[in-house]
């Protein structure tokens, strides 16, 4: 059993330290941040952005929990995780998209979360293998992506585990 995940074009880096620490503590295995995503301060950067001192400080050591790769275009990434067996689940709302509870994922699950505002491109869409929501009851039609996030993968790390 395998939970990888995708961070496409997250903008703040509060929500991407965010979601390095939930996805720390729902087992993640490994998180790929594209597009524009921030990264994690390395040893290599000569200093500390804010964005980095940003991410830090919302992640509480995740960042150096998970291991994490860099990837500047996703549809390559998608292509590759394809190839080595993993269902590629989007969380993001459309016409297609499953309630996120009766979702059952592979063995092998790698979850696509996008921008917080535009989030997920309907083109990136076609190349999923599902599409899960988050069904919303009151006025707003969405969750902050972090926590978003949050729910669907304890959901999808509690069946694949």
């Amino acid at each position: 059993m395998s939970f990888i995940v995708i961070f496409h074009n997250i903008r703040s880096a509060y929500n991407v330290g965010a979601m390095f620490r939930t996805a720390d503590g729902a087992g993640a295995e490994k998180i790929f941040l594209t597009g524009y995503t921030q990264t994690p301060y390395i040893a290599q950067d000569v200093y500390l952005t804010p964005a980095h001192k940003t991410l830090a400080k919302t992640a509480l050591g995740a960042e150096k929990n998970v291991v994490w790769e860099k990837r500047a275009r996703l549809k390559p990434l998608l292509n590759q995780l394809k190839r080595e067996g993993f269902g590629i689940v989007a969380l993001e709302q459309s016409k297609k998209s499953l309630d996120y509870r009766i979702y059952k994922p592979k063995l092998k699950v790698a979850l696509l979360v996008g921008n917080e505002v535009l989030g997920l491109d309907k083109k990136i869409l076609k190349q999923c293998d599902s599409v899960i929501e988050i069904p919303m009851r009151g006025k707003k039609n969405s969750l902050n992506v972090a926590v978003a996030f949050g729910i669907a993968s304890f959901e999808i790390a509690g069946k694949i585990h």
